[in-house]
């Protein structure tokens, strides 16, 4: 189950020395084709990271034939030198590979404003490069994890063809394209402009749904590969519902491991006026501390829910709102409803439903709940 599930595709994940804790820090994840179709999306922070700078140019042309990934240093906020670094990364992995570094796209996670140890992450390039294996995925996913707990890693198999798809993020997990590092593969025949509209489709409704603690991160970026090494080409509806499938079940694992969460939380506006209200009411929501700290606490207060919608230019009546709490209606018409003493908040999954009545349609954002050791983790983290 990983990016070298799908033909075509090799990988590998080894310790360069980035880490000082010896764990594997820098992956590699190859196409070898027949073809090198590939899209990407990055973050909408325009505090970008040197990689992400150097990325954007590299996926214009719409081929992408490998993606080079380190994590113990986000090489963000790092001046010229840390551009160089990345060029002469991307130009390591070309020149092993026999392929031009205007292919190469270079993704870097970990600490703001420190330098990466070029001459390290050059010899890492060359043992990554040593260490590609068909089945090497699963080293690949490892290698990019920082304060993660666990690998995210994900295939959907359509029987003739495949996606497969790793993922890195616990923290700044907040929307706008993407959320954190993500390598996609696929062994099906799709083009680039087929693949960047079906990458957007599958983005909008899982990545930027996902609203952990509204940081957005300087380094996000997702790319997605086809090598067409299945010799079939699906349909764009089959082709783009199974990469949101794939992209739905990443975003679902980022959740499970936002740092320090008690409780994954949904939130779904329903009777919304427009898609784009449901999502900016839910998003509102995601974003109250107040909530978040009150899920933590196993309290369902609704009122802060209503005071979130408030502060949004959705389309409602401020005194017809219905509030659901894992599936409780505690507020009915903007005032009390059902007893919320009869909720039970101790489970990880919390579900909360908005009815705006105002008209037929819904969307749900996802977060989590602000806990204790969300606040210990990152006063002594940043990524």
């Amino acid at each position: 189950m990983s990016v070298t599930t799908p033909a075509g595709f090799v990988a590998g994940g080894v310790h360069c020395g980035l880490k000082s804790n010896g764990n594997p820090d820098l992956a590699l994840v190859v196409n070898q084709g027949p073809h090198f179709d590939s899209a990407s999306v990055f973050t909408a922070n325009r505090c970008k990271a040197n990689p992400v700078l150097w990325s954007e140019q590299v996926v214009k042309d719409g081929t992408v034939k490998a993606v080079v990934l380190n994590s113990g240093g986000a090489n963000c906020y790092t001046g010229a030198e840390g551009f160089q670094t990345t060029h002469e990364v991307a130009e390591r992995v070309a020149s092993n590979l026999g392929i031009g570094a205007i292919d190469v796209v270079v993704c870097s996670t970990g600490l703001i404003g420190l330098r990466n140890d070029r001459p390290t992450l050059l010899a890492g390039v060359d043992a990554v490069h040593a260490a590609l294996k068909a089945d090497g995925g699963d080293d690949a996913a490892h290698a990019i994890m920082t304060t993660d707990s666990v690998s995210k890693q994900v295939v959907v198999d359509r029987g003739g063809w495949s996606i497969g798809g790793m993922a890195k993020g616990a923290g700044m997990l907040a929307p706008q394209l993407a959320t954190m590092l993500v390598v996609i593969t696929t062994d099906a025949i799709v083009p680039a402009a087929e693949l960047d509209a079906a990458l957007r489709a599958s983005t909008r409704v899982s990545f930027d749904r996902l609203d952990s603690d509204g940081c957005m991160s300087t380094n996000d970026t997702v790319t997605v590969m086809a090598s067409g090494a299945s010799g079939i080409t699906p349909s764009v509806e089959d082709f783009t519902a199974a990469l949101t499938e794939v992209c739905s079940s990443l975003a679902m694992q980022l959740l499970a491991d936002a740092e320090g969460a008690d409780h994954e939380i949904a939130i779904t506006a329903v009777n919304a006026a427009t898609e784009d209200d449901a999502v900016a009411v839910g998003r509102s929501v995601a974003r109250s501390n107040l909530f978040k700290a009150a899920v933590f606490g196993n309290d369902p207060n609704w009122g802060r829910v209503l005071a979130s919608i408030g502060t949004t230019d959705a389309a409602f009546d401020p005194a017809d709102l219905d509030v659901a709490m894992n599936g409780v209606w505690v507020c009915r018409n903007s005032g009390p409803g059902e007893d919320p003493a009869t909720i039970d908040l101790k489970p990880r999954k919390v579900t909360v439903t908005i009815d705006l009545k105002s008209g037929s349609c819904e969307a749900t954002v996802w977060t989590n709940d602000l806990t204790h050791a969300y606040v210990h983790e990152n006063s002594a983290y940043s990524s």
